[in-house]
């Protein structure tokens, strides 16, 4: 999925940060990622650890971590997905409200592709409403759906705008692809919580923290993936039809150096890595005299390319370099 802040480039920087500070045996640790948007860093640590617990406020988020965290034992999913695909497609509420020809007239989709999601998101609720289908394949067959659908999307990066005209890779035919995860034996653990409020029902060894750096709210960028996703009944705002979404207070100048205080004080873990890039709301500075008040504080740093969308080029992208900060923090 293409996703602001997505820590893939960084798994190994992540990882080997982790393991020098926390040892190589990470068997017997429970690890949790706060901020866990598409899930990529627990999905990473999930088969060196004993538990995950992932979290996000974002629903299309816990939808995702659902199916690639907790799920951990094999689904049987080749028949339904070949029944989903072969569906025709219907006049629901993404084809009206956001795609090609649909009463609002919002080009966030193709015709054909808006009306085949609303036929698979239908079937999948039906399915779950009439028990044919239990919560770990309700959530695989969701995850698929939202990475499939985002596929197709005819925007330049995220859904805070779609483009005037339907581009190449939007015009594809939506096929669902099954959402794979990482079979285990351990159980795992996923929450759609505020991160302050979990912060003190949970405990574990390693805390791992992507909060959002800067003024972008992800519930306005992903809107429609949180639409799909909870396919509930609402009225579209403005142009973009945007519905009513989460305001992080990591996303506040205001409010960021309060909320993150809070949640290292409240931590209950021997272990926090944050990662933090040069252009975030907090200074190194201030996140470092934050940490320090509460234990041993240490920090690496990185060099990477980091991506952003060029809307000229209709989601061709335009390299940056930046400099990723991972605070560390070993409480006493």
């Amino acid at each position: 999925m293409n996703y602001i802040g997505s820590k893939q480039k960084l798994s190994s920087f992540i990882s080997s940060a982790v393991h020098s500070v926390v040892g190589d045996d990470l068997s017997q640790k429970t690890f949790c990622d706060l901020f866990a948007g598409t899930g990529i860093v627990g999905r990473n640590f999930k088969k060196d650890v004993k538990k995950v617990i992932s979290n996000d406020l974002e629903y299309y988020s816990f939808v995702l971590n659902k199916n690639y965290i907790e799920n951990h034992e094999p689904i049987d999913y080749h028949s339904v997905i070949s029944e989903l695909n072969e569906l025709e497609g219907v006049e629901g509420f993404v084809f009206n409200e956001y795609s090609e020809n649909g009463t609002s007239e919002r080009l966030y989709f193709s015709e054909n592709n808006g009306k085949k999601i609303d036929a698979i998101r239908q079937k999948i609720e039906y399915w779950k409403a009439s028990n044919q289908i239990n919560s770990n394949l309700y959530y695989f067959l969701l995850a698929s759906l939202l990475e499939s659908a985002d596929k197709v999307a005819n925007t330049a990066s995220v859904y805070g705008a779609y483009l005037k005209h339907i581009k190449k890779s939007a015009q594809k035919q939506l096929i669902l692809e099954p959402a794979l995860f990482e079979i285990n034996e351990n159980k795992h653990e996923v929450y759609n919580e505020d991160s302050n409020a979990l912060i003190k029902k949970i405990e574990g060894d390693i805390l791992y923290l992507d909060p959002p750096y800067n003024a972008r709210q992800y519930g306005s960028n992903y809107h429609i993936l949180n639409t799909i996703a909870q396919y509930d009944s609402f009225i579209p705002k403005g142009k973009t039809g945007l519905r009513e979404y989460n305001r992080s207070n990591y996303c506040s100048k205001a409010n960021v150096k309060k909320s993150f205080e809070y949640l290292i004080k409240n931590a209950a873990f021997k272990y926090t890595f944050l990662s933090y890039n040069n252009e975030g709301l907090m200074s190194e500075e201030e996140i470092r005299s934050i940490m320090s008040k509460y234990g041993n504080y240490d920090l690496a740093t990185t060099e990477y390319q980091r991506f952003k969308a060029d809307k000229t080029e209709n989601r061709n992208h335009i390299a940056n370099s930046t400099t990723e900060f991972l605070h560390i923090l070993e409480k006493k």
